[in-house]
């Protein structure tokens, strides 16, 4: 007799995503309710955390996905997450340990992991070997060891894994590389520049009467409350700001540049935050091979100011392209000597630094009758929604046999490196440079 479940899986992978008919309108909530179907993928989530809940209320805007459990090892994550659910009439269970979850919830599809960094080899692999796809958030993991058994586990089981560098699912990103590489608005790329700023940071805290028990705190790896809570700031929990923020920058320069990097300079400290155990500023210099030339690059992430907040930059001898998730910011600078095309006089312009700019926008390309281009609209349509959410939508397709990966384990895996040794970097004071062998997994 066949597995009720795997039958029941084939047959979503086979299934066309039925959008229409599967959201009604709640109106005694006046939220939206997804009507279960057949052909739904059944989803779980670890680490319903601030991230984690940011994905789940992604995930409900997104037709044909239902969770039936969440785990995590905090009763108050749990409680909160299964509450939310509820409101849009999706009851699940709820466990603590993702290994119980395992080994009760037979009928799963996929698993989102949203835990602290160095939890996520170790739920990762688990979840690829019970057969399930996986979504997991970056970075893969705070040691290259645990991104490395990532990789593999997910060839060896031929389950998904994408990693949460959302970034490659982004519209905004795909015209910025339109221009570059069909256009050629940019000309020979020389140089390039990155910045995550953020301002101070306050240590999170926890509700009242909600703290865990020194037991269970213990259990899980965790001494402290505080430590659990602030996981970030800790070696053992986490790769440090380079991880945390700089990861999405650095892998949109890995994917723009199509390539790792080369070698790294880098300099740091805990210059401010004097429990930290992770550097709370970090500066670094990048070396990239493209063409046979070399391109260098800076990219800072810093925690004691917003200014400027997050962009990259990507400049060459003709023009330079300011690209961000944030949809305020974005435009093209072309060098006054460098051939114009014909779009160009046609394009509004906006003033910046005295000269006139061009606002990335998606959707203003025209058809060659002089009408709004299809793809365009459409991509611009894509570009309204959050950020996160296409990354997610890009995943479930990809699980229904729609689609590929925009950010598959061994780009994730890439990325993992170029950020780690340009901590390493920082803790030696030397140029280090990355050997091809240290990008195979």
């Amino acid at each position: 007799m066949p597995n009720p479940s795997v039958t029941r899986r084939q047959f979503v992978q086979s299934a066309a995503a039925s959008a229409a008919g599967l959201v009604l309108a709640n109106s005694t909530r006046g939220q939206e309710t997804a009507v279960a179907s057949a052909d739904d993928l059944r989803v779980a989530i670890i680490g319903p955390g601030s991230q984690g809940r940011n994905l789940v209320n992604n995930c409900l805007k997104i037709p044909g996905v239902r969770f039936a459990a969440v785990c995590d090892i905090w009763p108050y994550h749990q409680k909160y997450c299964a509450n939310l659910l509820k409101k849009y009439d999706q009851e699940v269970n709820v466990y603590t340990d993702y290994r119980e979850m395992l080994a009760k919830e037979k009928d799963l599809d996929a698993v989102i992991v949203a835990t602290p960094d160095w939890v996520h080899a170790e739920q990762t692999v688990a979840c690829l070997k019970a057969g399930l796809h996986v979504y997991c958030e970056k970075e893969m993991s705070n040691t290259i060891e645990g991104a490395r058994q990532m990789v593999q586990a997910a060839r060896e089981t031929g389950k998904l894994l994408q990693i949460g560098h959302q970034r490659r699912s982004n519209p905004r990103y795909w015209h910025a590389i339109k221009l570059i590489e069909k256009d050629k608005v940019l000309g020979r790329i020389t140089h390039f520049y990155g910045q995550w700023n953020r301002g101070k940071r306050y240590e999170i805290g926890w509700p009242d009467g909600q703290e865990m028990s020194e037991a269970d705190l213990k259990k899980f790896g965790y001494d402290t409350m505080e430590r659990f809570r602030n996981w970030r700031w800790y070696k053992k929990f986490s790769g440090g700001a380079l991880a945390d923020l700089g990861s999405h920058q650095i892998d949109v320069f890995n994917w723009l540049l199509k390539s790792p990097p080369k070698a790294v300079l880098a300099a740091g400290g805990i210059d401010y935050y004097k429990t930290s155990e992770w550097y709370d500023n970090v500066m670094a210099i990048y070396e990239y091979e493209v063409g046979g030339n070399t391109v260098r690059g800076v990219y800072q992430v810093l925690n004691t100011t917003s200014h400027g907040n997050f962009y990259e930059v990507l400049m060459g001898d003709e023009g330079s392209i300011e690209m961000s998730e944030d949809t305020r910011r974005g435009q093209l600078l072309r060098e006054p000597e460098a051939k114009r095309r014909e779009w160009e006089d046609m394009s509004e312009k906006i003033e910046t630094m005295g000269r006139d700019a061009i606002e990335l926008k998606i959707g203003e390309t025209l058809a060659p009758d002089g009408s709004k281009d299809p793809e365009g609209q459409r991509l611009l349509e894509e570009s309204k929604k959050p950020v996160h959410q296409l990354h997610l939508e890009n995943f479930f397709a990809a699980v229904r046999g729609q689609g590929q990966l925009t950010c598959p384990p061994e780009i994730g895996f890439e990325t993992c490196v170029s950020v780690l040794l340009a901590n390493d970097a920082v803790a030696s004071g030397q140029r280090l440079s990355f050997k091809p062998e240290m990008f195979k997994a």
